[in-house]
C-alpha cells in the first residue's frame, strides 16, 4: 500500500465476503496503521491512519451508540480492544488467567485472548508496567477500542 489513502481493493472485497460467509453486518480491521471498516445496508468503506481512531477521536460518525459511554470512560494507561470478538483472560477454561491485578507484565507479554471468526488472537501488553485494572470478564464480548485493561 503506497500511501495511506489509498484503498487496497482485494482486501476491501475480502472483507466483504467475509461479511456474506459468516452473516456479518460490519467487520474492522487493523493493520499497520491503517484501520478498514465495512459494513452491509448502505455503510461506506473507511480506511484512516490507526492515531486517529484513537477512542479520545471520538467522533467518528458511525459509531455505535453502546460503546459511546465506554468511550467517554477510557481510563489513562488503557489497553483497548484492537478489535471486535470475546476475550478470554486464560488460554483454556479452568487454567489460571494470564495476568491479575498487581502483576508485573513486561512489553509484548500476553495479556488475554480475543477470539474473532473463530480465530484466537494474542493480545500483547504495549508496555511493560503494573496491572493496575481488567476491565472485561472472560468470555465478554467486546468492541473495537474498548478498555480492556489499565497498566500503569
Amino acid at each position: 500500500m503506497a500511501d495511506k489513502l489509498s484503498i487496497d481493493e482485494k482486501l476491501v472485497r475480502k472483507l466483504a465476503d467475509l461479511l456474506n460467509e459468516t452473516g456479518l453486518t460490519e467487520i474492522e480491521y487493523e493493520a499497520e496503521g491503517r484501520r478498514i471498516r465495512i459494513a452491509k445496508g448502505g455503510g461506506a468503506a473507511m480506511i484512516a491512519p490507526a492515531a486517529l481512531a484513537a477512542p479520545a477521536a471520538a467522533p467518528a460518525g458511525a459509531a455505535a451508540p453502546a460503546a459511546e459511554g465506554a468511550a467517554e470512560a477510557v481510563p489513562a494507561g488503557a489497553v483497548t480492544s484492537p478489535m471486535v470478538g470475546t476475550a478470554y483472560v486464560a488460554d483454556e477454561p479452568g487454567k489460571p488467567p494470564f495476568v491479575k491485578v498487581g502483576d508485573q507484565v513486561s512489553e509484548g507479554q500476553t495479556l488475554l485472548i480475543i477470539e474473532a471468526m473463530k480465530v484466537m488472537n494474542q493480545i500483547p501488553s504495549p508496555r511493560a508496567g503494573t496491572v493496575k485494572a481488567i476491565l472485561v470478564q472472560d468470555g465478554q464480548p467486546v468492541e473495537f477500542g474498548e478498555p480492556l485493561m489499565v497498566i500503569e
